[in-house]
């Protein structure tokens, strides 16, 4: 299946995209950075070096930790954390909705079946000089 990657380059060595967004919603659902990188077949130590990343880009703690004890410890979403990652989604929904009819001519073409020219670029109707 085509789909659009969207990632945003806010600055140098500062970008934000579907990994750190997965990573974000991984540790939210499981309450884990540990889970989490168990989930996305990375290493703890990797998950943490991105979630030190995601604050730095986003200028203020992503998550709320809990240190461990008899119940264990955990982590979840701060309000800007599950801010940053709504608003990011939202951008990925409405770019793959604008640039649908391209994707799927870019799946027809990639299966081998001619582009429909029509269809990736509508005709514009004529204006008349007034």
């Amino acid at each position: 299946m085509t789909r659009l990657t969207i990632r945003i380059d806010l600055a140098r060595n500062a970008a934000f995209g579907p990994g750190k967004a997965r990573l974000l919603e991984l540790i939210d659902k499981t309450g884990s950075i540990r889970a989490a990188a168990t989930a996305m077949d990375m290493s703890y130590r990797r998950a943490w070096l991105l979630v030190q990343d995601i604050e730095a880009i986003i200028g203020e703690p992503a998550l709320e930790r809990r240190t461990g004890g008899a119940n264990g410890g955990g982590a979840s979403l701060t309000k800007r954390g599950r801010t940053w990652l709504e608003r990011y989604r939202s951008i990925e929904k409405r770019a793959t909705r604008a640039v649908a009819n391209q994707l799927h001519a870019l799946t027809r073409m990639a299966a081998g079946a001619p582009p429909k020219a029509d269809k990736i670029f509508p005709r514009r109707s004529k204006r008349r000089n007034s």
